[in-house]
């Protein structure tokens, strides 16, 4: 049975522990003595202790710690050795403190280091997508150090793996285009002119924009998922201790195979939505198909084709630097990677409809 005993004299506050102590806490009295004000210093004998557990040490660096706070000296002795060492083991690494808050910014502030965030996020990804695109173009000169497997692998992954999937929504899209654009049409006795509403819409502009939005999906996601964890493994920076250029090795086949596919993918995809919309035309609204396709060849032309194919190679470009800077500058952990997928897609359709309008924009100031 553990026996504590303590008296206070001249400034000094004195524990006296004997006999067992386990699995016991301190009586509240003693531990109100030591906010007394007129204690100066606590002194702990256990000469007399018997056997003990980690309760023991639990109340000692308990009374430490608040000496401690009070500017209390603190004197313990006639401790068994395991005891001695325990405390001073814990005594030897500070305890975790709880970081201080950080102080709160006016709104202006606020403003500005958002400013100041966005034009350095801006800066960094212009500086990848130069070195990137110096690299691309440059290639048939100085020949960049990467494997031709690597470009076949993401060749055949942007491309015959993702033909169905464009075929299949280039048509629905067709479809819905021809059914939309038919509610008006049919009011005038128009309808047969569905054919060239979506022809030119198709060849033009929504064939490359589907391409583009399911490539991001799928491919600009795969990039950043596949660089992201080669990163979390290392491997980047093993590439970069045996001097192997990230942008040649990694970037440039990936670059290279998205670019080459998008505008085949587009051509298919335009034919796909053309077909979508000749179902509609020819089953819904009881065109014959030679009247379709009659007015759906008058409707083509040359322009209004090569102005979507011009539309997705720069939509490639944009698929494949938006998800290859967000693996290379992916973090340490799997939920980084998951965070890169998800900013590679969103910043590359973002970046897509940015760079649709301004495409549109100068078109139209063409006359093209």
């Amino acid at each position: 049975m553990e026996n504590l005993t303590y008296k206070i004299s001249n400034g000094v506050l004195r524990l006296d522990i004997s006999g067992d102590y386990k699995n016991k806490n301190l009586p509240e009295v003693f531990l109100a003595q030591i906010k007394s004000p007129e204690i100066k210093r606590i002194e702990i004998d256990a000469k007399d202790l018997n056997s003990w557990d980690s309760s023991l040490l639990v109340m000692l660096l308990d009374i430490y710690h608040k000496a401690t706070a009070l500017n209390i000296k603190f004197d313990g002795k006639n401790f068994p050795n395991g005891v001695q060492k325990l405390i001073e083991l814990s005594l030897a690494v500070k305890p975790q403190q709880e970081p201080p808050l950080p102080a709160k910014q006016s709104f202006l502030d606020c403003f500005g280091d958002f400013g100041l965030h966005i034009f350095h996020t801006f800066m960094k990804g212009a500086k990848f997508a130069l070195s990137n695109l110096r690299t691309f173009f440059w290639a048939p000169v100085f020949k960049p150090v990467s494997r031709t497997v690597d470009f076949w692998f993401a060749f055949q992954e942007c491309g015959p793996k993702a033909l169905p999937i464009v075929l299949l929504i280039s048509f629905m899209v067709g479809l819905i285009l021809a059914f939309v654009g038919a509610i008006q049409l049919q009011i005038f006795g128009a309808q047969v002119y569905v054919a060239s509403l979506v022809t030119i819409g198709m060849t033009r502009i929504i064939g490359a924009i589907m391409v583009g939005i399911i490539m991001a999906g799928r491919t600009g996601a795969s990039f950043a998922a596949t660089i992201g964890t080669m990163q979390v493994n290392e491997e980047i920076d093993a590439l970069k201790t045996m001097g192997v250029k990230t942008e040649e090795f990694l970037i440039f086949p990936r670059l290279k195979a998205l670019v080459i596919s998008m505008p085949i993918l587009t051509m298919f995809a335009d034919f796909a939505g053309i077909l979508g919309g000749a179902a509609v035309g020819i089953l819904a609204l009881d065109i014959p198909s030679s009247e379709y396709f009659r007015y759906a060849y008058k409707a083509w032309h040359l322009r209004h084709f090569l102005v979507g194919i011009f539309h997705a190679l720069v939509f490639g470009f944009i698929i494949a630097l938006s998800g290859c800077y967000f693996g290379v500058n992916c973090g340490r952990d799997a939920d980084s990677v998951g965070t890169s997928t998800t900013k590679s897609v969103v910043y590359g359709i973002v970046w897509m409809i940015i760079a649709t309008g301004l495409i549109t924009f100068c078109l139209q100031r063409m006359h093209i």
